[in-house]
């Protein structure tokens, strides 16, 4: 019996030896990112559930698109129903998801500035903890690069071959100088057309089959990918079968498509166009969910799927026709609030709902405490791994986050404190605005004036006056948004 004990002993030394990857990838858990750009919540069926009717459907009554897959993850996983985008464009919104500190501490507060030379990042400590780490899609936040594959900055993605920086592409392909975009203009140069569009080609296909090409080259080993998918950013473009599955629908305006203008605050007036074509957008969305089974169908073939961190979420949100707006850049609800979903059985309970504010400042430290790494004392988010693991304690955590738009201090238009019922905004324009999203969940009335509020715009000012001071806030520095902030949390308004 010794010498058996003693015999399989040698095994497992000689299995440790000559296959280290497949003894660390039981003690490492791995991380996929999944990010979207652009994405309304509402078109998600997870949180369409948590929506009365009137709110899951605002372009007509059953004009939905199914999402079964990101539901899966939503149902077997804990989701965030209050989650922010620290600013709600891509640059910044990006910059602090992988940093943990608030736009105005990266270098990058706006779109197309490139991230500070010593930002650290989530995948620096992953990196230099034994992670193959990666980053496939769109990045962002190297400047004007447009597509610029594989940039030379990698902030501890060390594969980075299919990273581009910006652009909206739908059409790709690798060749053996490298990715390249497929379509082209009638001058050759690269192009958002559908043309060359297929089920390998098109942008979402071929970043998750690249992505899954990376897990398959190190499934031996823990690894960290982040798969950022372009879509549903417009163009309102997509291949097909997707482009006709939802044109039978008679989609109607949202129900804040025609409101008044009279008393609006700037931010929130309505623009002169907001076309879109939301069939298309839907395609993308089912596309991507499709996609999104794909990859969950290959890790749970590979024995992956029980090791396997998943996150979905996405940069900002697109209004897609509500307050007669499209796109992003303001504090409402389909601009600023992200779908946040995050799956791991092992230790999360399934079906778990996190109905306090948080925001994407949040994620690195979060995110890297929750795989027990250590978290470097730059990042400035909330490390709410333990929520994770215990939803239940939700009530021990205090319901606040905070937003501002896309800008240097020399174009600061509006900032935000923000929680699960209300907003608090300041604007350079504007008087300032109390939004109560339990009483009006469209964001038509300021409520700011009314007395039964005055102790609840009173705590809001005086959080986000903490944070200005905290975070080196310029916005709040010196401009009319600081002295309406100041007044504020003296009581005064």
């Amino acid at each position: 019996m010794i010498k058996l004990i003693k015999a399989l002993a040698v095994v497992a030394l000689a299995l440790t030896t000559y296959m280290p990857g497949m003894a660390q990838a039981q003690e490492k858990p791995n991380l996929l990112i999944i990010q979207t750009d652009e994405h309304n919540f509402r078109t998600l069926g997870c949180y369409r559930q948590l929506l009365a009717t009137e709110q899951a459907q605002v372009w007509g009554e059953g004009n939905i698109v199914e999402t079964p897959n990101i539901d899966f993850l939503a149902n077997n996983g804990v989701l965030f129903s209050k989650f922010y985008a620290a600013s709600p464009v891509c640059t910044p919104s990006r910059g602090s998801f992988i940093t943990g500190r608030y736009p105005q501490n990266t270098g990058a507060p706006k779109n197309n500035l490139p991230l500070n030379e010593d930002a650290i990042t989530y995948a620096m400590v992953l990196r230099d903890n034994g992670y193959k780490t990666s980053f496939i899609g769109k990045w962002h936040l190297d400047g004007e690069g447009k597509p610029q594959w594989a940039p030379k900055r990698k902030f501890g993605f060390e594969h980075n071959t299919y990273m581009f920086n910006r652009g909206h592409w739908k059409s790709m392909e690798a060749t053996e100088k490298g990715a390249r975009i497929a379509a082209t203009d009638d001058k050759g140069q690269p192009s958002y057309g559908l043309n060359k569009s297929n089920e390998k080609s098109y942008a979402t296909d071929f970043l998750v089959n690249k992505g899954i090409e990376f897990i398959e080259n190190n499934k031996n080993h823990p690894f960290s990918l982040y798969l950022s998918i372009p879509d549903p950013h417009g163009p309102d473009k997509i291949r097909a079968p997707y482009d006709t599955m939802y044109k039978h629908m008679d989609f109607k305006a949202p129900p804040t498509y025609n409101k008044p203008t009279e008393g609006v605050p700037s931010w929130a007036l309505p623009a002169k166009k907001a076309g879109l074509d939301q069939a298309q957008y839907f395609g993308m969305v089912k596309c991507i969910d499709d996609n999104i089974g794909k990859i969950l169908t290959y890790l749970k073939q590979n024995e992956l799927l029980d090791n396997t961190i998943i996150v979905f979420t996405s940069d900002h949100g697109d209004l897609r026709g509500e307050h007669h707006k499209h796109n992003k850049g303001n504090p409402l609800e389909a601009s600023a609030k992200i779908p946040f979903i995050v799956y791991y059985p092992k230790t999360i309970p399934s079906g778990s709902v996190v109905k306090k504010a948080f925001n994407t400042v949040d994620f690195a430290p979060t995110i890297l405490s929750f795989m027990g790494r250590e978290v470097p004392a730059s990042m400035a988010g909330r490390n709410f791994s333990d929520l994770l693991t215990d939803p239940g304690t939700e009530e021990n955590w205090e319901d606040i986050s905070f937003m501002r738009n896309g800008g240097t201090a020399k174009n600061g238009l509006w900032v935000t404190a923000v929680t699960s019922r209300y907003k608090l905004v300041l604007s350079k324009k504007d008087d300032p605005w109390l939004i109560d999203m339990k009483i009006d969940p469209n964001e038509l009335i300021n409520f700011i004036e009314k007395p039964k509020y005055r102790d609840v715009v009173k705590k809001l000012a005086n959080q986000l006056k903490e944070y200005g001071q905290k975070q080196a806030d310029p916005f709040l520095v010196n401009t009319k948004m600081a002295a309406d902030l100041q007044n504020l949390a003296a009581g005064k308004h």
